[in-house]
């Protein structure tokens, strides 16, 4: 049996319906690559989803061959219905199915990137010496990941996980306080391979639309290992969606311009040695 807090059934739909705030950060890690080693790169992207964010990477290289890797076969429809195909530079977008924990390149890239994936995977900074070394010289590994597991969307999320009611269903499925790492430990892992390495962080303040917009969000994203767990218990999923919504409405109250949800990401760009 799969590990919820680690393979949750994801929803393209859901995770679609913020597709512009959460496609942001991406293009500002992108912005920060510097120029690849050949004219038409290779690119790997792990964790690709619905392939909305790895269509970027066709506008930036537009003669790139890339392939989006994820192992939810939800996404992987998605995506490759929505974006699979040649690009308008004479590249090549196409998707597969692999485990980023235990992916290895098998042939040299240019870029290997990951957009807000890596915060699901168990021990990823172990990975990446096999990452780097699967880089051409003078290629990038450049990741972001979301760096606000202590927020208030979170943190109630686990508070309620753990109350009476829903402890021996859910107190272990929700992802970990250490799931993602200082920037300073990912910068001294990635500077001590050999890499010319960048990391930053940035709070972004979405500014969201609707009713109950940060439930909404987290729908798509942080909550799934929960909903998970209760796809076979429609009752229950909808007591417990009931007490977060409940809980987020005081958390993040609504303004008459929308809901405003802070929103931290951490950020790193590692260059291998030319």
């Amino acid at each position: 049996m799969t590990n919820p807090r680690t393979n949750p059934v994801w929803d393209p739909g859901q995770y679609l319906r913020h597709a512009g705030h959460r496609a942001r950060p991406f293009a500002d890690l992108l912005a920060r690559v510097p120029a690849l080693p050949t004219a038409a790169p290779r690119i790997a992207d792990l964790g690709c989803g619905p392939g909305n964010a790895t269509a970027l990477l066709a506008e930036r290289w537009p003669g790139a061959h890339i392939t989006g890797y994820d192992n939810s076969p939800e996404m992987l429809d998605a995506a490759h219905t929505g974006h699979a195909g040649p690009t308008a530079g004479g590249g090549r977008l196409d998707f597969a199915a692999a485990d980023i924990r235990t992916w290895t390149p098998a042939e040299p890239y240019d870029l290997i990137v990951s957009n807000a994936t890596l915060q699901w995977v168990p021990g990823h900074a172990d990975r990446f010496a096999d990452l780097v070394a699967g880089l051409r010289p003078g290629g990038s590994f450049a990741f972001q990941v979301p760096d606000n597991i202590d927020a208030p969307l979170h943190a109630l999320m686990r508070d309620l996980a753990g109350t009476p009611r829903w402890k021996a269903r859910l107190a272990d499925v929700l992802r970990r306080t250490d799931s993602v790492h200082t920037p300073g430990a990912y910068l001294d892992r990635l500077a001590r391979l050999g890499c010319a390495t960048d990391v930053w962080q940035t709070t972004y303040f979405h500014v969201l639309q609707g009713e109950d917009p940060v439930l909404d969000w987290v729908k798509g994203t942080g909550l799934r290992p929960a909903l998970t767990v209760l796809a076979d218990d429609p009752e229950a999923r909808e007591a417990f969606l009931t007490e977060y919504r409940d809980l987020l409405r005081e958390a993040y109250p609504s303004a008459p311009y929308g809901t405003v949800l802070p929103f931290r990401r951490l950020f790193a760009v590692a260059v291998q040695e030319a």
